[in-house]
C-alpha cells in the first residue's frame, strides 16, 4: 500500500512514519511537510507543502490510504481562528483532494469527546471534522479518538502532571478508560487499522484502541 501522511512531524506522526517504514505491507510512504525533515529511507518521499496552497501539490495526493494526524494546540496556534484553520480546514481540504483523486481509505486522528454537539471548542471542532470527512464517501473511513497521549520527552508541564495523576488513578483501578496512551502504541494501531477493519466507517474509542 502507498500511504499519505499529513501531520508527520508531530509526536504521533513521527512514530507513525517509523512504523509504516518498517511495515512490509506499506511499500511507499509520502509525507507532506512545511519544511524538510532530513529523514531518508528507500520507501520515503517528502513533499514540501504550503498548506494554504494545497492545489499546488494536488497531483501528488494519490495513494491507497490517507493518514490525517495534523493538529495543534490553542496556545501554539495563538487563536481559535488559527487553530480552526490548522485542525479543521486544512485536513478537510486535503481529504477532499485525496477523495477526488480516488484515494479509497482514510484514517483520521481525532480526540476523545469529539462531538458536533459539544460546548467545548476543541471537541466541537474535532466532531465537525469527523462529520465532514465522513461525508466524503471514502470506501473505508477509520476515526481514532484517543485521550491523553504520552509523548516521549514532552515539554508540556500540564501534560506531564496530568499523565502522572492518570497513571496513579489507573494503578488503583480507577478511570481505566482514560488511561494515557503512548504515541508509539497509537501509531502501531493507526498503521494496523486499514489492514484489519472492513470497508465503511469505524469510530475507535480509547478503550477499543488498546484491544485490537
Amino acid at each position: 500500500m502507498k500511504a499519505l501522511i499529513i501531520g508527520a512531524t508531530g509526536a504521533t506522526g513521527k512514530d507513525l512514519v517509523n512504523v509504516l517504514l518498517n511495515d512490509p505491507d506499506y511499500t511507499e510512504v509520502v509525507i507532506f511537510v512545511r519544511r524538510a525533515t532530513g529523514m531518508t529511507h528507500p520507501k520515503l518521499s517528502e513533499v514540501l507543502t504550503d498548506f494554504d496552497k494545497l492545489e499546488e501539490v494536488s497531483d501528488l495526493i494519490k495513494g491507497d490510504v490517507l493518514f490525517s494526524c495534523l493538529g495543534t494546540t490553542l496556545k501554539t496556534a495563538g487563536s481559535k481562528e488559527k487553530q480552526w484553520h490548522i485542525d479543521y480546514e486544512i485536513p478537510l481540504k486535503f481529504a477532499e483532494i485525496a477523495r477526488k483523486n480516488s484515494v479509497p481509505k482514510t484514517v483520521l486522528l481525532s480526540a476523545y469527546g469529539a462531538s458536533t454537539a459539544s460546548r467545548v471548542f476543541y471537541s466541537k471542532m474535532k466532531g465537525k471534522l469527523e462529520e465532514a470527512i465522513s461525508t466524503l464517501a471514502f470506501d473505508q473511513c477509520i476515526i481514532f479518538r484517543p485521550g491523553m497521549l504520552l509523548r516521549k520527552d514532552t515539554d508540556r508541564p500540564g501534560e506531564r502532571i496530568t499523565t502522572v495523576v492518570l497513571k496513579v488513578l489507573n494503578s488503583v483501578g480507577l478511570i481505566r478508560k482514560f488511561r494515557p496512551l503512548p504515541t508509539a502504541i497509537l501509531a502501531e494501531k493507526l498503521a494496523k487499522a486499514p489492514k484489519v477493519f472492513t470497508t465503511g466507517k469505524h469510530s475507535i474509542e480509547l478503550d477499543k484502541i488498546f484491544g485490537f
